[in-house]
């Protein structure tokens, strides 16, 4: 039984078109170390592959909310430090405004802490970016509001942000409050009357109502404190978080890379098998197809 020259040749063509396409993935996958590039080339390790880059794509999402809520805390943070420095110099000037010997002391006291007071809403009125941070979840209002005499003088502030947090997902389970404590900012709206209390007291020469500013103040201070051990807290614990999903944002990528790169000692002795298969074929097809009519009848 003779078999027809044009089915050995298309079988030989196709036998090296088979080789060379193996090659050629062979070599790319040699020069770029992945094994994958086609949903064919491996169905079921490209569906894991997906489920993989899914919960990356999550985890890169919760960190930009841990970064965002960091700055926050930060940012809040820095604001009740200089709340509190002010607290320290105002308690500094009560006692010395009970000990006040003149009235130029006590209106040079007054005068001070009337500059203090126009700091500390100023500071109150913080923003971080466009959002006002003592203002719970009214970013957009300026969270104390102030009463002004006929000479421009501060007699007064309200509060009128709200008592809300924005809570910030750090993962699948948890979320934290970035900014300040309702508590803390109606807090910060008595520390700021107290110090007004003081300062009308050093003006009116009046030691009893001094003591009795500093007491309040004393106890605002208490509530400074404790905010900003809190934010440290809060700071700390995202900052653990930070490392926690960096940690599992790398174990994702090893596991992807598992999955698509190649084997590159074992792709290569792939590649010189197959390229001495490829000339092998090429040799014979040329040894072949010089076989004639005459050969054959012979």
């Amino acid at each position: 039984m003779r078999i027809a020259t044009s089915t050995i040749s298309d079988s030989i063509v196709r036998q090296i078109q088979k080789l060379g396409t193996q090659q050629s993935k062979l070599q790319t996958q040699v020069s770029t170390n992945q094994r994958i590039f086609q949903p064919e080339d491996d169905p079921a390790a490209v569906g894991r592959v997906l489920n993989l880059e899914s919960e990356t794509r999550q985890i890169t999402q919760y960190t930009r909310n841990a970064d965002r809520a960091l700055q926050v805390s930060q940012a809040s943070y820095a604001g009740l430090t200089e709340l509190k420095k002010i607290s320290d110099r105002m308690t500094e000037i009560g006692t010395l405004g009970t000990g006040a010997i003149s009235p130029e002391s006590f209106q040079a006291y007054a005068a001070e802490a009337d500059q203090l007071i126009e700091q500390a809403v100023q500071q109150g009125n913080t923003r971080f970016g466009n959002d006002y941070i003592f203002a719970g979840t009214a970013v957009d209002t300026p969270p104390f509001t102030v009463t002004r005499d006929a000479t421009g003088m501060i007699t007064g502030v309200t509060y009128a942000g709200n008592t809300s947090q924005t809570s910030v997902a750090l993962s699948d389970t948890a979320s934290v409050n970035p900014g300040t404590s309702g508590a803390t900012n109606t807090g910060l709206n008595a520390f700021i009357n107290q110090l007004i209390a003081l300062r009308d007291g050093l003006k009116a020469q009046d030691t009893t109502a001094v003591t009795a500013a500093q007491t309040g103040l004393l106890s605002s201070e208490d509530m400074i404190v404790s905010a900003l051990a809190e934010h440290g807290g809060i700071q700390m614990r995202i900052q653990v978080n930070q490392t926690q999903q960096q940690d599992r944002a790398q174990n994702l990528a090893q596991l992807v890379s598992n999955e698509v790169d190649s084997d590159l000692p074992t792709t290569i002795v792939k590649l010189n098998q197959t390229q001495i298969a490829y000339q092998a074929a090429l040799q014979s097809a040329a040894n072949i197809m010089k076989t004639s009519l005459l050969d054959y009848l012979k």
